[in-house]
């Protein structure tokens, strides 16, 4: 989470780094399952790079990475081993359905699938190679087996959740994984915990950043072999666990499982939130849950990272995500020109060594512009420097001669005591041309939640035309693996 500007470096080059300083130290560890030290991570990984080597893998070749929460320690070693040979990591999660998994490996052109010892043998492309994790370390290792990449070299090609259409794979190099790392031991990010829990899937963008956090913390990186709420509130409560990383739908469950109920949390003093924006409700809950702690809201995206904004949680500021870190902010008009402090437009971030789509000219030309990076969302920026967000471009509802923001209608029902979890889609409508349209998760006692109910609660927060006209209770809503609501299957419920 530091955010200086250094000399660009490599992936490898931050694990020899922190190898020299902390051998002993556990870098990664899934509770109850295993523990990875620095010594041991660069090791394995030097081995892992050797037997690519000797099966072929070349200097700039693809190599897929398909791994489930219970391999975090052998995700890190094959990841790290695939760049110390050169090559290009892509990791994949273990839940993508054959035909998804077919599609990256593919777009990619990749030249083998390493996998975790645990997962059975995954469908893929003809005549790709396939190898266990396990496999490669059991082989001989060999000092001094390949050329050290640059930090201009491509590092990492990682796929899109695909909310708005095919996956997109977005290719980052060493300089941008590893800008702003540390370059002193006294600088080492989250220097306040022994360790950092999260429960991020590998595969996503958040789950990247844990693993170059890994890297360029103080902290070990604790995660778990499965998510249970009752599991993570364990870890939360364990000594040690200073920092807690999660995503909206992992607070949903925590808040409403009860499983924090009775549990001291005053060792947890930061709370980070990202994936996508956390309502102003959901943030005080936290904030009451974690009296001690800051609850920090991160807005990025897998092709703007690592440039963000950070929002403390701020009563006075509900509804803003924050000021940019690490990068450059802007809201411009729809040709990039920038808008002054409190005009509506699209929401630009910059980053050093900015990513781009792999083999895709067209969608680069659309999302990358001079080092910028279009957000896809629409905002303002105050006269202090801080973003609201209005919502997505694809999610603005049209209604009549109004435009609604998703966001706030959503921000809204979050207030409700009866609601868990919400998302806001527009529907088709004869006469308006959409209709605003809300599907909830409703807490254990759903009969207080019809749709005159709602609207009457709503009737003080809300405008009319921002009004639900319809409402769908659902037991959980869509999500990909990165957290997010996919908006597209919920038109599709209702319409059925």
């Amino acid at each position: 989470m530091t955010t200086a500007t250094t000399v660009p470096r490599t992936v490898p080059d931050l694990l020899d780094w922190r190898t020299a300083l902390h051998p002993d130290r556990v870098a990664v560890e899934v509770h109850g399952v295993a523990r990875l030290t620095f010594a041991e991570w660069s090791a394995h990984a030097g081995t892992v790079a050797a037997a690519l080597l000797r099966r072929g893998v070349r200097r700039g070749d693809r190599v897929g990475l398909l791994f489930g929460a219970r391999d975090w320690t052998r995700f890190a070693v094959a990841y790290c081993g695939v760049l110390r040979a050169g090559g290009v990591a892509v990791p994949l999660s273990d839940r993508l359905a054959a035909g998804q998994l077919g599609y990256a490996l593919t777009h990619c052109a990749a030249t083998a699938l390493v996998h975790g010892d645990g997962t059975p043998t995954p469908p893929v492309p003809a005549g790709l190679p396939v190898w266990a994790c396990g496999d490669l370390l059991a082989e001989a290792p060999v000092v001094g087996v390949a050329a050290a990449p640059g930090p201009g070299d491509l590092a990492q090609i990682l796929y899109t959740s695909g909310t708005t259409g095919r996956p997109k794979g977005v290719a980052a190099s060493h300089a941008n994984l590893t800008a702003g790392a540390p370059t002193h031991p006294r600088r080492l990010a989250l220097a306040h915990s022994e360790r950092f829990l999260h429960a991020f899937a590998i595969g996503t963008n958040a789950g990247q950043t844990m693993l170059l956090n890994a890297l360029t913390a103080k902290a070990t990186a604790l995660t778990l072999p499965h998510f249970t709420p009752a599991r993570f509130a364990r870890l939360i409560e364990a000594p040690g666990t200073g920092t807690v990383f999660v995503v909206p739908s992992i607070a949903h469950e925590l808040l409403d499982s009860g499983a924090l109920d009775g549990r001291d949390t005053a060792g947890v003093q930061l709370i980070g939130s990202t994936a996508a924006p956390l309502a102003p409700a959901v943030a005080a809950r936290l904030a009451a849950a974690f009296p001690a702690a800051t609850i920090v809201n991160y807005y990025t995206s897998t092709e703007a990272a690592p440039a963000q904004t950070t929002m403390v949680y701020d009563p006075s500021r509900r509804d803003a995500v924050g000021r940019p870190v690490g990068g450059r902010l802007m809201v411009a008009d729809t040709d990039g020109n920038p808008l002054p402090p409190g005009a509506t437009g699209e929401v630009w971030l910059r980053a050093p060594h900015p990513r781009s789509y792999y083999r895709d000219d067209a969608a680069n030309r659309v999302t990358f512009r001079a080092g910028w990076v279009r957000m896809g969302d629409v905002g303002r920026v105050d006269a202090d420097g801080y973003l609201y967000l209005t919502d997505r471009h694809q999610d603005v509802i049209k209604t009549g001669a109004f435009k609604v923001s998703t966001l706030e209608v959503e921000a809204a029902l979050h207030e409700h005591p009866l609601v868990a979890q919400a998302a806001v889609v527009g529907v088709p409508h004869p006469v308006l041309g959409s209709a605003v349209a809300a599907a909830v998760v409703p807490r254990a006692d759903p009969d207080g939640l019809s749709l005159p109910a709602l609207r009457g609660f709503l009737a003080d927060r809300l405008a009319d035309y921002q009004l639900p006209a319809r409402l769908l209770l659902l037991d959980e809503l869509p999500r990909n693996e990165g957290g997010k609501v996919l908006k597209r299957r919920l038109t599709d419920l209702f319409d059925n």
